[in-house]
């Protein structure tokens, strides 16, 4: 059978446009400019443009070539930058490819991001009815699943609002029930659905599964590799939009993970966001000593400083940090705003610095990730990219679940245990033994 997606070959450039510092044109600057490079190729026009160090080449993908089949579950994964929503966006036909070409066979639904595919004007019933006609179905077509796109959105009281007054929930709920609902043979979804909630996520991997055993194709990006390697039995690892690996998921998700720990640094310095009122200038992890540290022994505390810049005074302001496993999996959020409980702080402008400790004896011997965040409701400052640190044994631990062939959890909490033998058992054993 021929495969349903054929990409051969297929590269993005994007030129990224850089200011100069210290200069701020005015229109006349632009005027004058303008008319002096039209005089200049007047004069000269056989002249070799000049390099223009304010424009930069991006290749977001790479010359990368592959072939999916129906009804295959393919997840993509990669660091940020990687080029999966790129390709998404080419495979969607939103975004069209410098070079290379794509063969798609059938009708594709996508859902991108909060607000691709919707009229913002329009209800959400007209924009029902509106992405089925896109997809080439019949109003009739349409009106047979229309209540079930309905049920499983749960937005029955919001049918005739229009969508620009959604809550980014209730958008993400009704996008992802039309596009899966309306049937296409492929079925493209990036990480968006990371705005609901965690029952309607369940729902939505339930949808998707549904859809591969049905015969129709899902293409599905995600950070969170638990996820990946439940719903994709394949997946696509792209590395600065080159394609590295495409394989089962178990052999992909573990060089990918593999990958992201080549070189523990326990620090990670922050670039971009200086157009924000917050930016994050680094994060490390130390031990008690204040020393800088990667590796740490499970009996030992792990610090983890984080520091940041803000630019005018903000209150409201929590800063925060999340514990992952090597698999992206969120173990737990921790924020400097338990330390205030229901007090707004208060940042002035400047450096601020903040730390939070994870005692000994939680985490198991293994590899993990922090991420950092902070919140100024209504605006959230978000930093994707993570470093990694590792947990070795301290040479106490003794059997565990993995070495029964079951695999344990990432936490090795300490407790106090007492094992006794009921009065019944203890006669059982007395017998037993006489």
């Amino acid at each position: 059978m021929p495969p349903i997606i054929t990409v051969e070959n297929l590269s993005k450039r994007y030129i990224i446009g850089h200011q100069k510092q210290g200069s701020y044109a005015t229109l006349r600057d632009a005027l004058v400019h303008g008319a002096n490079r039209v005089a200049e190729k007047l004069i000269h026009p056989f002249t070799a443009k000049e390099n223009d160090s304010s424009r930069e080449e991006f290749w977001a993908l790479n010359d990368i070539s592959f072939e999916i089949q129906q009804g295959d579950r393919v997840g993509i994964i990669g660091r940020n930058g990687a080029g999966k929503s790129t390709l998404l966006k080419i495979l969607s036909r939103i975004t069209e490819p410098t070079s290379g070409k794509i063969s798609i066979k059938g009708r594709v639904a996508s859902l991108l991001e909060v607000g691709t595919g919707f009229h913002p004007e329009l209800t959400g019933r007209e924009n029902i009815f509106l992405n089925g006609a896109i997809l080439g179905m019949t109003k009739s077509e349409i009106k047979s699943r229309f209540d079930e796109i309905v049920t499983f959105a749960e937005v029955e009281k919001f049918l005739d609002t229009p969508v620009k007054r959604y809550s980014s929930g209730m958008y993400v709920r009704l996008a992802f029930a039309v596009a899966a609902h309306l049937e296409p043979e492929i079925l493209i979804v990036d990480e968006v659905l990371a705005v609901g909630d965690a029952q309607f996520q369940k729902k939505c991997l339930g949808k998707m599964e549904d859809a591969g055993n049905e015969g129709r194709t899902v293409l599905f990006v995600s950070h969170n590799m638990a996820v990946i390697n439940r719903l994709c039995p394949r997946c696509i690892y792209l590395d600065r939009g080159n394609l590295v690996a495409f394989d089962d998921t178990s052999s992909v998700v573990e060089r990918y993970v593999t990958a992201g720990f080549s070189n523990l640094t326990g620090e990670i310095v922050f670039s971009g966001g200086e157009d924000k009122d917050l930016q994050f200038i680094s994060a490390r992890t130390v031990d008690s000593a204040g020393t800088p540290k990667v590796s740490f022994r499970s009996d030992e505390a792990v610090r983890v400083i984080v520091t940041y810049r803000v630019k005018r005074r903000l209150s409201g302001v929590s800063a925060g940090i999340s514990v992952l496993t090597a698999e992206q999996t969120p173990l737990w959020n921790m924020t400097d705003w338990e330390a205030y409980p229901g007090l707004l702080q208060r940042r002035e402008p400047g450096t601020w610095s903040c730390e939070w400790v994870i005692p000994a004896h939680i985490l198991k011997p293994a590899r993990y990730f922090i991420a950092c965040g902070a919140a100024n409701p209504p605006v959230y400052y978000h930093y994707p990219d993570s470093f990694g640190f590792e947990i070795t044994p301290d040479g106490t631990q003794r059997l565990s679940y993995s070495q029964f062939g079951v695999k344990g959890g990432p936490i090795a909490l300490r407790m106090d245990v007492k094992t006794d033998a009921l009065p019944s058992l203890a006669n059982e054993v007395h017998n037993v033994q006489r």
